[in-house]
């Protein structure tokens, strides 16, 4: 799988995930990575889908968002630095910062809810996979998924295709396209949660 390398940990944390070291960021217990708070570790990635600005050639910049402690397992948090709004998520296979939009319409992730890696949008009943960036379920106004291919929209099990009537707002609906996730790398130093944010 190609994973994001973790960000490389100061010489002082024996204990940090080296670069690519996927199953270091991905504790064997999942029981034990919930009920322990130290064992918090930032969640593996697609490196492709890594947030614009967030590589600088120097390294990228961090900056202390969030307390660990008010990110507990199974939670997430909006998080605002200037016009940018954060998702920060906890899930089991760590902590993810992807933008608090959904890759849909943009509706605030943080007012839906999280199943594992799994966020559901409130808007629209899109869910999407915090892990791997992909949709799970298309929104339920249908449209055009990230490989380009179309969905029409959602109609309930046993009910005949919901019929759309010529015009704008149908072929508005039928060019949106979900796109994937954009991460933001992370990384925990000293109970604090630390993004890397775009330069500039």
């Amino acid at each position: 799988m190609d994973e994001h390398p973790e960000p490389a940990a100061p010489p002082s944390d024996p204990d940090a995930p080296r670069p690519g070291d996927a199953a270091a960021a991905r504790p064997s217990d999942p029981a034990a990575r919930q009920s322990d708070p130290a064992a918090a570790r930032p969640a593996p990635w697609p490196a492709r889908l890594q947030a614009p600005g967030t590589g600088a050639v120097a390294g990228p910049v961090f900056e202390a968002l969030l307390e660990l402690a008010d990110l507990p397992p199974g939670s997430m948090r909006r998080v605002t630095r200037g016009d940018l709004d954060l998702l920060l998520a906890h899930t089991p296979a760590g902590i993810v910062a992807v933008d608090d939009r959904c890759p849909h319409m943009a509706a605030p992730l943080s007012l839906g809810e999280l199943d594992g890696c799994v966020v559901a949008c409130p808007l629209h009943a899109g869910r999407f996979d915090l892990c791997t960036g992909d949709p799970v379920r298309m929104p339920t106004t249908g449209g055009l998924d990230p490989d380009g291919v179309f969905h029409p929209a959602w109609t309930p099990p046993g009910r005949e295709p919901k019929p759309d009537p010529p015009g704008v707002k149908t072929e508005a609906r039928r060019l949106t396209r979900v796109r994937r996730f954009r991460y933001y790398p992370v990384r925990i130093v000293e109970g604090r949660i630390e993004v890397a944010l775009p330069a500039g």
